[in-house]
C-alpha cells in the first residue's frame, strides 16, 4: 500500500471518527430505542441475522465479553464483538474475529450507514446518538461479515440501551453496584431493574453473584419472561483458585461438567467469577442441559490462556512496575485493590489518578487508600475530568496532604509517580515498588498511548 492511500485512508477515518464524535455523547440519555430501531429497519434489521449472546452488569462485562469471544473462537466459530467505551480507538467498539475492524472498513460502514442516519435524523425529535450510531454500525458489520454469533455488551443499563434490540439466547448480568446514578437510580435495585431488561423470554440468564436486591430483581424477570436461571455458586462457579506466575491457575464447575487446570493470564479473583460466567454463557449458548453440545475442556483451556483484557489490571512495564486499570466506580476499585493486595507484593505503590467529575470519585478513592502509599492526582483527556485542584483537595482529605500530589498533564504524573516509586524502596533495582494508573477508562486508555507508543 502507497504511503499516499495509507494517509488517504487515515484522514477519511479521522473525519468519519469526527463526525461521530459531533453526536450525542454516551453520557446523555433519552430513554427510547425508536432511533436505533428506526436505522436497522432500514438496513434491513441487520441484527437477526445472527444468534448473540447479551452482556449487562456494572463491573466486569467487558472482560467477560472477551473471554466468551475466545471461547466461541476457539471452537472455529467466526464472532463479531461490541464493548464500551473504547480504550484508545473508537474501531475497537467493533470486533470480527476477536480483532477491532480496519480503518479502512470502519470508514467504509460509517459512509453506508451515514444517508441512513440522516434520514433517521430528518424524521426524529433527536438525532441519533453517538452510540446508537456505533451500536448500529456495529450490527451492520457482524451482518456483512457475516458472523456466526455476536457478543454485545450493553453501553449503559439495559431495558434503553441502544443494543437491546436483539432477542439473544443467552444474557449474562456481570455484578451489579452503584454506578451511573443519575441515570440509572441511586440504589442497587433500581439498577438492576434497568439492567434486567436485557433477559428475554425463553432465554438463559446467567447470573454472576450478586447483592441481595439485585438478585430479587434478576430472579423475579427471569420468572415473568419465562427464562431458565444459572446462578454463580449454585449452577456454576469457581472451585479453586491459585496464584500463578502472570495470572492463576483455577477449577470451575460449569453447567455441564468440571474444568481444570484452566491457567487465565489476567489478575484478580474477579476475573475468575468472569471467566465462570463466560463458561457458563458459552455452555448455554451451545445447548448445554438441553440436549445440545458440551465444551471440550481443551477447548477451554486454549481458549482462556489466550485471553487478554487492556486496562484491566494490566502490566505494562517492569521495575518498577507499571499497571493500568480502569476502576471508575468504588465496585470496582475494591476489586482491584483486593487483587492488588493479595496478588501483588509491593513495597511502595504510588498511584496515578484521574476520574470523570460526575462519578462518585471519594468512593472510589476511599477504595484505593489501603493499597495506596501515595497518589498523584491529574486530569485525562476528556473535558468530563474533573479539575486536578478539586481532585486534590478530595484526595487529601482521604488521604491526607503529605501523600497527595498534583501534576496537570498525565505525562508528568506517570513520570512523577516513577519518581517517588523509586524513592519510596531502599534499592529500586530490586524492584518493590510499582505504580498503578487508575480511576477511569479514559485514564487507562490515555496512559496506555502514552506507555505504550
Amino acid at each position: 500500500m502507497s504511503s499516499e492511500h495509507s494517509q488517504e485512508i487515515e484522514a477519511r477515518y479521522r473525519a468519519a471518527e469526527a463526525e461521530l464524535l459531533q453526536r450525542w455523547p454516551e453520557t446523555r440519555m433519552e430513554p427510547s430505542k425508536d432511533r436505533i430501531e428506526a436505522i436497522l429497519d432500514v438496513l434491513g434489521k441487520p441484527q437477526d441475522a445472527y444468534p448473540s449472546i447479551h452482556l449487562t452488569g456494572t463491573n466486569g462485562k467487558t472482560s467477560t465479553a472477551r473471554m466468551v469471544d475466545a471461547l466461541l473462537r476457539e471452537l472455529n466459530l467466526r464472532t463479531g464483538r461490541t464493548t464500551s467505551p473504547h480504550l484508545s480507538e473508537i474501531r475497537e467498539r467493533i470486533c470480527v474475529d476477536g480483532e477491532p475492524i480496519g480503518r479502512e472498513r470502519f470508514t467504509e460502514v460509517y459512509t453506508e450507514l451515514r444517508p441512513y442516519a440522516e434520514l433517521v435524523d430528518s424524521r426524529q425529535p433527536f438525532k441519533l446518538s453517538f452510540f446508537e450510531m456505533t451500536t448500529a454500525m456495529a450490527y451492520a458489520a457482524f451482518a456483512e461479515a457475516p458472523v456466526d454469533v455476536a457478543v454485545i455488551e450493553v453501553g449503559l443499563g439495559g431495558t434503553w440501551d441502544a443494543t437491546n434490540v436483539i432477542e439473544a439466547p443467552v444474557a449474562v448480568v456481570t455484578p451489579i453496584s452503584l454506578d451511573h446514578t443519575h441515570l440509572l437510580g441511586d440504589n442497587v435495585r433500581d439498577i438492576a431493574e434497568e439492567k434486567a431488561g436485557i433477559i428475554k423470554a425463553g432465554a438463559i440468564a446467567v447470573l454472576a453473584q450478586q447483592p441481595i436486591d439485585a438478585a430479587e430483581v434478576l430472579m423475579r424477570r427471569a420468572a415473568e419472561v419465562g427464562a431458565t436461571v444459572a446462578r454463580e455458586g449454585i449452577e456454576f462457579g469457581v472451585l479453586e483458585r491459585q496464584l500463578a506466575v502472570g495470572g492463576q491457575q483455577l477449577t470451575i464447575k460449569g453447567l455441564s461438567q468440571e474444568y481444570t487446570d484452566l491457567f487465565l493470564p489476567l489478575h484478580g479473583a474477579y476475573q475468575a467469577g468472569n471467566a465462570a460466567c463466560a463458561i457458563a454463557a458459552v455452555e448455554a449458548f451451545l445447548g448445554a442441559g438441553q440436549g445440545g453440545a458440551v465444551l471440550d475442556p481443551e477447548v477451554v483451556r486454549a481458549a482462556f490462556a489466550k485471553v487478554t483484557s487492556p486496562g484491566r489490571l494490566e502490566v505494562v512495564r517492569r521495575n518498577p512496575a507499571v499497571i493500568l486499570d480502569a476502576a471508575h466506580n468504588p465496585g470496582g476499585a475494591a476489586a482491584t485493590a483486593q487483587a492488588i493486595s493479595e496478588e501483588f507484593t509491593f513495597e511502595h505503590l504510588v498511584g496515578v489518578f484521574a476520574a470523570m467529575q460526575d462519578k462518585d470519585v471519594r468512593g472510589v478513592l476511599e477504595a484505593f487508600e489501603p493499597v495506596l502509599d501515595e497518589i498523584v492526582v491529574t486530569r485525562n483527556s476528556t473535558l468530563r475530568s474533573m479539575p486536578v485542584e478539586e481532585l486534590a483537595a478530595l484526595a487529601e482529605e482521604i488521604f491526607g496532604e503529605g501523600r497527595v500530589t498534583s501534576a496537570d498533564r498525565l505525562d508528568d504524573a506517570i513520570d512523577r509517580a516513577l519518581e517517588l516509586a523509586e524513592i519510596g524502596v531502599p534499592d529500586p533495582s530490586l524492584g518493590g515498588s510499582g505504580v498503578l494508573v487508575t480511576g477511569s477508562v479514559v485514564t487507562a486508555g490515555d496512559a496506555g498511548r502514552l506507555l505504550r507508543g
